[in-house]
């Protein structure tokens, strides 16, 4: 471990389910953590949704409720010197919104990958069933997804490889951020 003094963030990575935000997450921790020596906090939306915030539906209020939620959370641990890897949908800018307000130091990646692409990779059938109504407000299939009109970078995971989509960040993460 360095005793370089860093300092805190939290990644947001959003865009549709099955866009690779907690591959890329996954693959983002592991690398600081083993080539830096950094660790890294890690929140996703399944897990977070299943355990803290499993009282959360996926109407338009909840949904900000959840971020809401999240935001607080990445703050606390930015202001204990943890930077925060969040892999959520973030549909709504009024949510992008929300995070900036409560996080100082919010990096903004859109994982841009085609909606044919995200339903290809879609092992859950989620698409599917979003498609037969069974799953209500389901993001860009019966919701709304608002691009996010000035992230701080963008992924083409339909175009890059998980290792070509990680080095990007870690290069932003590096001029950035120092670590």
């Amino acid at each position: 471990m360095s005793n370089i003094q860093r300092q805190p963030f939290t990644m947001l990575l959003t865009w549709l389910s099955w866009s690779w935000k907690s591959t890329v997450s996954d693959f983002l921790c592991k690398k600081i953590i083993e080539e830096y020596g950094v660790y890294v906090d890690q929140l996703d939306w399944d897990k977070i949704r299943s355990t803290l915030n499993s009282d959360l539906k996926f109407s338009k209020n909840d949904r900000h409720k959840n971020i809401t939620r999240v935001s607080k959370i990445c703050d606390k641990l930015n202001k204990n010197g943890r930077s925060v890897i969040a892999s959520f949908i973030c549909p709504y800018a009024s949510m992008r919104k929300i995070m900036k307000n409560n996080i100082k130091n919010l990096i903004e990646v859109f994982l841009n990958c085609p909606l044919e692409v995200c339903e290809k990779r879609d092992v859950k059938w989620l698409y599917k069933k979003a498609r037969n109504w069974e799953i209500k407000n389901f993001t860009w299939i019966s919701d709304v997804f608002e691009i996010p009109e000035n992230p701080d970078i963008i992924l083409n995971t339909h175009k890059e490889t998980i290792t070509e989509s990680v080095n990007k960040l870690i290069n932003y993460l590096s001029k950035k951020y120092k670590i």
